[in-house]
């Protein structure tokens, strides 16, 4: 099935400071009762950037959705019926599928959105009272347009069926509108993603280009559009800048076009509000490196929760070669058993599913009896831990080695975890030289698991956080360059996982 690769943006001149987090299990959404007339019934356009969170759910994903009349909807939403999984972009109208994201006339040409560690771009442009069909509604991911040339319809791909010409929009009517879950079919489909910087234009059909460009690099960022657009009487502009609950200018709903169309929130808090953008991506753990059998994903991809009767272990979006990284974990769940709740790194993105982490050379475990594990051995390094503890892990790729700790100190090596300073404590030294060095390559992953594989054992769970916690610090500690939000000061040189910082190590 090909997969469209997302676009990120690094150090160009126009920044995007925050996006707003959508967590399937909190149906988390906005939602605003347009009234008074639009300024157009047939034309508008959508642009914003999503980057997907939980993709193993067989269950669609709206991102946004208005009521047309009486029970039946426009809605815009990641579907499932090819192949289970979430993946392509559907189009229905009036409850009617009008076009999926797909190049050919089977399930397997599917054009699917899997890469969760990537921001795309996706900009729709409307305008029903053109005469060549196919140019009605014009899909564009990262300022390519993609043609709909077929539609699902009952898990069954069928040829696709435009809109009708003059066709007056749910989008465009007096109405309950919903971002984050599909408004009719009792409020469901919640999303599961990050969103950022979500504009609404009523009354005109723009390119891609007003919204972002191609940089000297040949990647597709964003740019400043808002001054260069007539929103409309129903347009709005989301930078979700805000904190808050409430429909007006100070909360995350608030419109900053300048139409005072704020939307309210449902299921989302202040935590939601996270610095993982296009212009700065944070790394994430990777649902499509899920060998837990039916783990679950939570919170844009950030907590994970095993399958207590299955062996191995989910690593991140982000590999590294080079640099010195830090990250931190609260302890969600221990879990039961002997071999449960398995933090650390791997020189492989993919592994057996009969394999836990810690098991083989290129592998190595921190568990919550203070221990670490590879080559399938057990040795003694710092103090046990347990639930609501958060772990620290400091990585020198530089030099290859791994400090781990909990609760502010390191591991000593002599099974204490006692230290301030891992730059004065050599006994902390965990060295990964033979992992990179191994069979498997010498790019590393973070990597999570529980090697139980026993169906009486409670899963284990881990909230890891790269930068942007899903869960509340009593402080706010960045690194050196100013990124991430940590319970703990990062060592001096080591640094959050996101692509700014990336791009300074090379």
């Amino acid at each position: 099935m090909p997969t469209i690769l997302g676009s990120n943006s690094l150090d160009d001149s126009y920044q995007i400071s925050n996006s707003l987090r959508f967590n399937d299990a909190d149906n988390a959404h906005l939602e605003k009762t347009f009234s008074g007339s639009p300024t157009s019934t047939t034309k508008c356009t959508m642009s914003f950037w999503i980057k997907t969170g939980n993709l193993l759910s067989t269950s669609a994903r709206a991102i946004f959705s208005a009521i047309k009349s009486g029970s039946n909807e426009d809605v815009i939403k990641f579907g499932s019926s090819n192949g289970g999984n979430l993946g392509y972009l559907e189009f229905n109208f009036n409850n009617t599928s009008s076009g999926a994201m797909m190049p050919g006339t089977s399930g397997s040409q599917l054009f699917t959105f899997r890469d969760a560690s990537a921001w795309y771009h996706f900009v729709i442009a409307i305008d029903t009272t053109d005469s060549t069909a196919d140019d009605r509604l014009k899909f564009y991911v990262n300022g390519t347009r993609v043609v709909a040339e077929c539609s699902i319809s009952g898990g069954s791909v069928q040829a696709d069926t435009p809109l009708s010409q003059n066709y007056d929009l749910g989008f465009l009517t007096a109405s309950k509108h919903q971002i984050g879950m599909n408004v009719e079919s009792n409020n469901s489909e919640p999303l599961d993603a990050y969103l950022s910087e979500f504009y609404f234009v009523d009354g005109t059909a723009y390119a891609p280009t007003t919204f972002a460009e191609t940089n000297t690099d040949g990647i597709w960022v964003p740019k400043e559009a808002k001054d260069d657009i007539s929103f409309g009487n129903y347009g709005f502009f989301l930078e979700f800048q805000q904190t808050g609950t409430s429909a007006n200018s100070s909360g995350m709903g608030a419109d900053t076009s300048g139409n005072d169309n704020h939307f309210s929130t449902s299921g989302l808090v202040a935590l939601d509000v996270v610095a993982d953008t296009p212009t700065n991506n944070f790394c994430v753990m990777n649902p499509n490196d899920n060998f837990y059998a039916s783990g679950n994903f939570f919170e844009g991809n950030r907590n994970l929760q095993t399958n207590a009767s299955a062996y191995a272990f989910n690593t991140s979006t982000f590999g590294l070669t080079n640099g010195k990284w830090y990250w931190e974990a609260r302890v969600g769940n221990i879990g039961t058993g002997s071999d449960n709740w398995l933090l650390g790194i791997t020189a492989s993105p993919s592994v057996s599913a009969s394999e836990m982490l810690g098991q083989h050379t290129y592998s190595l475990s921190y568990r919550n009896n203070g221990n670490y594990k590879t080559s399938d051995s057990n040795v003694t390094h710092g103090g046990s831990f347990g639930n609501d503890d958060i772990v620290m892990f400091a990585l020198d790729l530089d030099n290859d080695r791994l400090y781990v700790g909990h609760g502010g100190q390191w591991a000593d090596g002599s099974g204490n975890t006692d230290e301030s300073d891992i730059s004065n404590v050599s006994d902390s030294i965990i060295d990964i030289s033979g992992l990179r060095t191994s069979i498997k390559g010498r790019t590393m992953f973070v990597a999570f698991g529980d090697g139980n594989g026993n169906a009486s054992s409670t899963p284990s769970e881990a909230k890891i956080n790269f930068g942007q916690p899903a869960y509340s610090n009593s402080s706010d500690e960045s690194d050196g360059n100013g990124h991430g939000k940590f319970e703990y000061a990062p060592p001096s040189g080591f640094l959050a996982i996101c692509t700014k910082n990336l791009a300074k190590t090379g």
